[in-house]
């Protein structure tokens, strides 16, 4: 069984819905996006959050993919850094509880935070205090973390810390583990678009995207920034949201695969959506299935979890879902 090891934004998720997007544009959050902000900027937004009577979850993008294939049953690893807080101690044990191995770095900085704006449509979007997220660097990963792993898996949301995704890369190829990147947001990705080109090119073996990063990276329509990124490396998957999800690789069974989105009849929160996907797709790959049944073990988990508010699933419905991708993964 090939472990997974995530790096990412340790942050817990404080979760409001929101009745028209207006409030958006007055809190000069675009729409779908991912916002950086500072401890100033999130104590004001604090205060609009408590308002609208938010929940909290464990959160970040690596985290809630790794969290997801902890549910599935395997023992995937995340690295991280939070406060030495309540927030952080939540989360710790939230990742443990569900079998996660984790290794969280401490610093003097508070837990970070993401606030989370949840859309009549289900989007989100995101104001982020990373805190003690922040502080995460190259001395935090070292070698015996991530030995023993086949894939490591990267947030985009990191790529900005250059050193540190570099630092990630050269321990990953020292061990033996392939490299999986999440393009993360599309504005992060157009901040950055040069060293993610060196990144893609040179270094990842696996990209996920939905259709606005791919969009913002290649330039290109879906379909046509699919090929483009197969060209640069092994797997590509490109999340389509209602119009399902299409891949290219070199390596999987079946070479190019194109799945339908699942059947929701509403949509509540597409919260950890592609990170749920990932957690699917990898957990079918592991399982040396076709490039086809990793789509849709992806669209199985995607589909579950934005009905529901955040990352929360039951336990009866992961037990129902565990039938389910053994059930696709035969």
């Amino acid at each position: 069984m090939d472990k997974i090891t995530g790096i990412g934004n340790a942050l817990v998720d404080s979760l409001v819905h929101i009745t028209d997007d207006a409030e958006l544009e007055r809190l000069k959050l675009p729409k779908g996006s991912m916002q950086l902000i500072d401890e100033q900027q999130y104590a004001a937004l604090s205060r609009e959050m408590n308002r609208l009577s938010p929940k909290c979850a464990t959160g970040g993008s690596a985290a809630n993919a790794m969290l997801a294939l902890a549910r599935l049953g395997r023992k995937p690893g995340f690295i991280g850094k939070t406060g030495d807080d309540e927030m952080g101690r939540f989360y710790a044990g939230t990742m443990s509880a569900a079998g996660a191995d984790i290794h969280v770095a401490h610093s003097s900085l508070p837990t970070g935070v993401a606030s989370t704006f949840i859309s009549p449509d289900g989007q989100r979007t995101f104001a982020t205090f990373l805190g003690a997220a922040a502080t995460l660097e190259p001395a935090d990963i070292r070698p015996e973390m991530i030995e023993g792993s086949r894939y490591l898996y990267l947030e985009g949301y990191l790529v900005q810390n250059h050193a540190l995704i570099d630092r990630a890369v050269e321990i990953a190829k020292q061990v033996g583990a392939k490299v999986c990147l999440d393009l993360a947001s599309y504005n992060i990705v157009e901040q950055d678009r040069a060293y993610f080109e060196r990144l893609v090119s040179g270094s990842v073996d696996i990209v996920f995207a939905n259709e606005e990063e791919s969009r913002a990276f290649t330039g290109l329509e879906p379909e046509a920034a699919a090929e483009r990124m197969a060209t640069m490396c092994d797997t590509v998957i490109v999340k389509l949201g209602a119009a399902g999800s299409m891949a290219r690789s070199r390596s999987v069974r079946g070479g190019a695969a194109r799945v339908p989105a699942g059947r929701v009849e509403h949509v509540v929160d597409t919260t950890a959506a592609g990170d749920f996907f990932t957690a699917g797709f990898m957990y079918a790959l592991t399982e040396g299935c076709d490039l086809e049944t990793c789509l849709r073990t992806g669209t199985l988990l995607s589909t579950a979890v934005i009905q529901v508010t955040g990352t929360a699933l039951s336990d009866e419905k992961w037990s129902e879902i565990r039938k389910e991708t053994d059930a696709l993964c035969k």
